[in-house]
């Protein structure tokens, strides 16, 4: 079968293609950004009428965290109204066989019932503080349920839990939750060290996101930088106050659930949409000190902002993925051991 990864260089799409890799498959169609933009609607039709593509994984997004939702809600509605809307449509266009839609955990009510099962969706208010971002996930997944129900498509849409693992987004302005923080402690662990070079290095790897001083020989203008995102020697400043709950899963055991249900299910079989989820969460103020052991920091931890928690639980109920057969097989502690190894290799 030949298969089209939508968004192969992310978190996600990266994680389907080395699994995708490792069974077998070698019949997979790749396109960066520079060679696509999904949000282009000629490009994506000429791309889909060229390579017929049988399977799809739509893994592209734009996304963030809490800070870039707040800032950027236009941008975030519109590219991914506009990227699910072109891969779907060319899917159904071009005799797409089946079509795996990747959504968000965001698209459930702010106060849904906890665990939220799948049928609560649209049935409250959404956080306000992601509400760009979920409308636009919701609107894909509507889509492929009445591409189904109108055209007889097989898209599936899959809402997976909050994700971390290789190939994360570690820009401090944009990044999610755990690799910000992740990033945040080891930043902190090297000024404790005062291990400047390393600093530079890291600095030089990924996007920091704010300012940093022309003369990245300058240590205290780094010391500042760091400061000014929550980094210091002694302490890691983080915002709410860790009452929250979130539950995290790495990316392998998604791309894991994404082929098993390509494999094994059609649209038919599931209904308008299935949970990944292990069914467990975490509260923040235990998995902060967990990711600043794992990271080997020995400073404190403070809160700031109580007010911006963001949605008090997302646990996704795991009953029908149960059911399908799936479960996760890496549990957080060592997901997140695996993650800052990744972190630290890149």
């Amino acid at each position: 079968m030949k298969i089209f990864i939508a968004g192969h260089r992310g978190l996600v799409g990266s994680a389907i293609l080395r699994q995708l890799n490792a069974k077998g498959y070698d019949d997979i169609v790749t396109r960066s950004h520079n060679e696509l933009d999904l949000a282009n609607q000629s490009q994506v039709n000429d791309f889909f009428e060229k390579e017929k593509p049988e399977y799809v994984f739509l893994a592209a997004a734009r996304v963030g965290g809490i800070l870039a939702n707040m800032t950027y809600p236009a941008d975030l509605i519109y590219s991914n109204l506009t990227i699910g809307t072109n891969v779907i449509h060319a899917s159904y266009k071009h005799g797409v066989r089946k079509l795996i839609n990747l959504g968000s955990s965001c698209i459930y009510p702010r106060l849904a019932p906890q665990p939220m099962k799948e049928d609560y969706l649209l049935t409250g208010s959404l956080e306000p503080t992601n509400e760009a971002y979920a409308v636009a996930k919701i609107a894909i997944i509507k889509l492929c349920r009445y591409y189904n129900q109108q055209y007889g498509t097989n898209f599936i849409s899959l809402m997976p839990t909050n994700q971390y693992g290789p190939n994360d987004n570690f820009n401090m302005e944009t990044a999610h939750l755990l690799p910000m923080i992740l990033r945040r402690f080891h930043l902190a662990k090297l000024l404790s060290l005062g291990d400047f070079d390393a600093i530079r290095l890291d600095l030089t790897k990924h996007p920091f996101g704010y300012p940093l001083p022309k003369n990245l020989n300058d240590n205290k203008a780094i010391e500042t930088a760091l400061n000014n995102i929550g980094a210091y020697r002694d302490k890691v400043i983080v915002w709410g106050d860790g009452s929250v709950y979130r539950e995290l899963m790495h990316s392998d055991d998604l791309a894991d659930a994404c082929i098993y249900i390509m494999e094994k299910y059609n649209a038919s079989d599931v209904g308008e949409l299935v949970n990944i989820t292990s069914g467990e969460d975490i509260q923040l103020k235990k998995l902060y000190p967990m990711v600043k052991d794992v990271v080997g920091f020995t400073g404190h931890i403070e809160y700031i902002n109580p007010d911006l928690n963001g949605m008090p639980r997302k646990l996704m109920d795991a009953t029908k993925i149960q059911k399908l057969g799936w479960r996760p097989k890496i549990s957080l502690t060592n997901g997140i051991k695996m993650f800052y190894e990744s972190y630290l290799n890149e």
